[in-house]
Formats: C-alpha cells, structure tokens, sequence
C-alpha cells in the first residue's frame, strides 16, 4: 500500500482500477528548407492549425447537454488561442523569412507567449500559460502526425477507471463527461489551474500535482482517490479500503443534503442576512452562477476579452459582452476593470517583460498610463449599467492620489456619455479591491471615497507574506490564517463599516467554507466564490450563530502562532 499527496479537487471520493495515459514523447525537429519548399511548408503548417480547430469542434460538439457551461468557454478559449498572430501568423512569418519548419517556428513563437503569461503577477491569468502549452502541443502533434495520447487514440474505455496522467488539458477534462470517468490524478497542475476549475464543475474528483503519479502507479491498479485530502491510496488494504467505502457514502449523503439548501435564503441561526454572490469571468458562466441560486456577480473578470488578440477589443465588443451579462443575471453584477500587466507580450510582442512584473505597471496603473485603453472600457461598463445594477470594482489600488485620477476619469467619461445622448446609471456604485497591504492598512482611508471595497484574498496574501503560491520552491509558506493577513482582513472589514459601506470578499478564500465562520465572526457579511463552492458556504452560514463568534473571534486574533489559530478555526465548527 501506498499514498502519495497533491492538491485535492472537489469534496468527493473515488476507488476503481487505474488507467494510465501515456502521452507520446517528441522532439521538436529543427531543418532548413530551399526555396522552392517554403511554400509547401507553410500549407503544412495551416494543415496542421485547421486539423487542430477540427478536432477541438469535434470535442465541443460531444460535450453533453447536461455538462456545465464552463466546458464549452473553455474550448472557446482554444480556439480564439488559434487565432493569436504568435501561434497562427508568426511561425508563417518565421518559415518565410529563415527557410525554417514548421515544428521549429512554432516552438519559438509559442515559448514567447508563454514567457509573457509567466511574468504576468495575477496567478490565475499566469496559469493561461499551460493553455498556450497545451494548445502549440496540439498543434505539434498534428504536424508530426501523432495521436495526442489514449484518450484520443481510443485504445481502451474509461468507464468506471480513474486516468492517471502526466499533464490534462481542459479539453481531455471535458471529454470525461461521455466517458463516466471516476477521477483523475496528474502529476503536473494545481488549485487554480483550469483542469481543476472544470473537475469541479464537473463534479469529478481528482488530486494534481502528484510529481511522480504515472511512476508509482500500475495499470489496472486499485487506486482511492480522496479529492478533499488531495491523497491518492494505491493497492489499499481492506481495512483502509472500508474506511475509504464508508467515507464516500458519507459525502454521497452529505451531497445530496446540500442539494436540498440551494433554495434557502442565507440567513444565520440568529436571523442576519448573508449575501452570497458568484464569480465569472465568461458571460457562459452565469448559467452555473444562477443554478446555485447566487444573489449577484462579485467578481466579473474583464480580462478574456484583451487576451490572445492583436488590438484591444472595442468599446461595442466590450459593451455587447457586458450587457450579455448585466441583463441575463437579473441582479447586481461588479465589473473589475481590466486587470493586465504591462508587458504586452500577450497581444504580439511589443515592448519588454518588466523586471519584476509584481511590482511593475499592471492592473489600475496601466489603465492611467493607457488612457486609450482605459476609457472605451468605462464606457462600456457605464452604457451597460443602463440595462441594469452594476458596479464597477478598481483592480490594485495602492494610493489616493491614484484612486483621485479613476474617479476623475469615470467623471469625465459619464460627461462625455451625457454629451453623446448615452443612457447609464449616474449612480453606479465605485469600488476598490483591497489586495496589497497598503490598501489594507489605509483602507479607512479609501472608504471615504468609495461606495464598497472588495478584498481580494489572493494577492492580499501573496503580498503580504512575499511568496508566491503557484512556486512549488515556496507554496507552503502560502497562509491565509497568517495573523497579519488576519489583521489586514479585519482591518478592511472595520474601515468598511466605520465609513458605512459595504465589504466584499472575492477571494479563494471566501470559497473556502473551513473559513466561512472565521470571517463571519471578523465581520464580514458579503461572499463572492466559484459557483461551486456556493452551497458549502450557505451551509455554514446556516449554522453559524453571530452571537456566540464574535467573542471567538477576538480570542483568535491574539494568537500569534498560524498552527494554534488553525486549532481554534478547526474548533468553531462545533459552535
């Protein structure tokens, strides 16, 4: 018997047989061409880029009805990630210009895309960098005229078998829907990796980031897979095998329970009301938000319109995008602004990586730096806010003097909406995310010109500790029960309510319910999260009672040690 750890995905359990994928090996071969093959490459390689978008419509077409909206955004993806210039019209350039193949152009375009998300601070567009990957890897398995892996092969069927790979794209994630997987474990990918945002959805366990799974484990091996422990037993014995039996039924049971508060308000034991909103960041993603009965939109990412493009999208492609969702979800929706560095890699390669792109001219700051780039999306922000109620959330605000310069830009863009006989809301709320510390620590500061803040535990985290959680070197030091992050938190939800205006929390860490009565009790009443983590919440806000936390709470926070304050979250569950 053997257990191997990683980072577990989804509250279920599974046991079955193992089915390893191995996934072919290649060399990116490098040649030169004459002059009178050029031509001929070049066919070759938009051969290759049409068989690609071929297949990646084929897998769209079999995802099931009943599959969760995300499989299908996450395919569109892809195939928007054909049409960037690096991955479908500069290895054309390349081939021209040095006589080079197909295989070589390619990998030296799409290693120049994958660089730039690299730099990127914000950790969840930084993981595109695997979609970049994964899609050239397509590609390069079309010029080179091998199968991608089993799966696609067709080499056996997966019914009922836990796939154990290397790496998966969430295009093989998509396709386990059809194939009544059990689970799937890999040894690359982490907690925020797309893989992982659609084996929620999907409702399929799964453990990644094993380093070392597709070793240690056998085919046809009986593995459990434990997605709320991120463990993975291999040829258990019978007594871990029932332990593991009797588990699973009680999260069967303990699934269908939260089924059943999908229509309870989330008010807790003594009567107060608690909000409970979704994040989006694709208009496809509403239809999750609206099924699990979410009260608004916390967080609408703008971001997936300025990717993988060569110019910036419109100010009437932004505003068809966001009224799609401001109209559909029938409740209040935040917008955050754009939220990119500045390197600009990602849309053709113009101008240098920053030095240290956590620090650099990102989010708000380059939104000042690039007014043209800044205003067409406020416009379209406020022309949608006509249809209904809409917020607009400012990524990173860091001083005063900045946050002056958004207000006095949004004021002068609602003039010119005016002059221009535009409709939109003259009172739409403006708020700020609180995730760096010196926002945090003057948030009493930023109250006083904002209608809301949102923290955004993510990178409040992050910065306050200096590490940076997707770093395998230093992830272990990621805390949010850290007592300064404790502080910080607190001291937003303070400033918030001193200056009488709401607090969000945005953050992995409002999705998270082992922290669901810990925030309660510092005094937060407003949570945004993935759709799917929306029900575990409301269960713990159901059974929370603010009379009794508060007290808790302040025990808590004169802890100085993260391993005792975990102990005393632990222990609020039994209140």
């Amino acid at each position: 018997m053997l257990s191997l750890y990683g980072a577990g995905i989804g509250k279920g359990i599974a046991i079955g047989r193992a089915f390893i994928v191995n996934r072919p090996e290649f060399d990116i071969p490098q040649y030169s061409l004459r002059e009178e093959e050029v031509d001929a490459e070049v066919d070759r390689f938009q051969a290759a880029i049409d068989a690609t978008r071929d297949q990646l419509r084929q897998i769209e077409s079999d995802i099931p009805h009943d599959a969760p909206p995300e499989s299908k955004s996450f395919i569109d993806a892809y195939l928007l990630m054909l049409q960037d210039p690096l991955i479908a019209e500069q290895p054309v350039e390349t081939i021209r210009e040095q006589h080079c193949n197909a295989e070589w152009a390619l990998s030296r375009h799409s290693e120049s895309l994958v660089n730039a998300f690299d730099q990127m601070q914000d950790e969840y567009l930084r993981e595109k960098k695997n979609d970049v990957r994964q899609i050239t890897n397509r590609v390069q398995h079309n010029l080179l005229k091998i199968p991608q892996h089993q799966l696609e092969a067709g080499m056996e069927q997966l019914e009922n078998r836990v796939v154990i790979s290397h790496e998966l794209s969430p295009a093989d994630t998509v396709q386990f829907k059809n194939q009544k997987i059990l689970a799937f474990v890999t040894d690359l990918g982490g907690p925020i990796s797309h893989t992982a945002i659609l084996a929620r959805s999907l409702n399929i366990p799964a453990v990644l980031g094993l380093h070392g799974a597709t070793r240690y484990v056998q085919h046809n091996e009986l593995v459990i897979v434990d997605g709320k422990r991120g463990t993975i037993v291999v040829d258990p014995d019978d007594g871990v095998l029932a332990k593991y039996r009797e588990r699973r039924q009680f999260v069967f049971k303990r699934k269908q329970q939260l089924g059943e508060l999908k229509d309870s308000l989330p008010l807790t034991r003594d009567g107060q009301k608690i909000i409970l909103l979704a994040n989006v960041e694709l208009p496809e993603d509403l239809e999750a938000a609206q099924r699990s009965n979410a009260q608004g939109v916390g967080l609408y990412r703008t971001e997936y319109l300025f990717m993988n493009r060569a110019e910036p999208p419109s100010e009437q492609e932004q505003f068809r995008a966001y009224s799609k969702v401001v109209s559909r979800m029938g409740a209040p929706v935040t917008i955050r602004t754009l939220d990119l560095g500045a390197d600009k890699q990602v849309d053709g390669g113009r101008g240098e990586a920053p030095t240290n792109p956590a620090l650099g001219l990102r989010a708000v700051r380059l939104c000042l730096r690039e007014p043209a780039l800044f205003r067409p999306q406020l416009r379209a922000v406020l022309r949608a806010s006509a249809l209904g109620p809409t917020q607009i959330m400012i990524p990173m605000v860091s001083s005063l003097n900045e946050l002056d310069q958004v207000l006095d830009m949004i004021a002068e863009t609602k003039e010119e909406l005016r002059h221009d006989g535009e409709k939109f809301d003259d009172k739409v709320p403006i708020g700020g995310m609180v995730e760096v510390p010196a926002a945090a620590v003057a948030a009493d500061l930023f109250a006083h010109k904002l209608d809301f803040l949102s923290i955004g535990t993510n990178d409040l985290i992050q910065y306050t500790l200096a590490i940076d959680r997707i770093d395998d070197a230093v992830n272990y030091l990621y805390d949010p029960l850290h007592p300064s992050v404790l502080r910080l938190i607190k001291l937003t939800i303070d400033a918030g309510a001193s200056a009488g205006i709401p607090v969000t929390m945005c953050g992995e860490m409002a999705g998270d319910a082992r922290y669901t009565k810990l925030l309660l009790g510092l005094g937060l009443r407003i949570f945004s999260m993935d759709s799917v983590s929306l029900l575990e919440v409301k269960k713990k806000v159901l059974e929370a009672d603010l009379r009794i936390l508060p007290d808790k709470i302040n025990e808590i926070m004169q802890l100085a040690d993260s391993n005792t304050i975990r102990d005393r979250v632990v222990a609020l569950e039994d209140l």
